[in-house]
């Protein structure tokens, strides 16, 4: 099974993560940063296990994200 890994304790709250796949993520109202729907986290590292059905795109926002706080494994 993949996984989606997201730093959030590092995030910058650009949003491309939230605009390149809403069904994901959500950007909190709270402090801007983004959050990983559904995610398990432990000190700020959020893990959410995906299919391959979102594997590509989930590639896609790591890559674009600025800060490279998004990993996918």
């Amino acid at each position: 099974m993949h996984k989606i890994i997201h730093y959030r304790n590092k995030c910058i709250g650009c949003g491309v993560c939230y605009e390149q796949q809403p069904e994901l993520w959500r950007i909190s109202r709270r402090d801007g940063k983004a959050t990983l729907i559904k995610a398990i986290g432990k000190k700020d590292v959020f893990i959410l296990p995906v299919s391959k059905d979102v594997l590509l795109k989930s590639k896609e926002i790591a890559a674009a994200c600025p800060v490279r706080i998004i990993k996918v494994t």
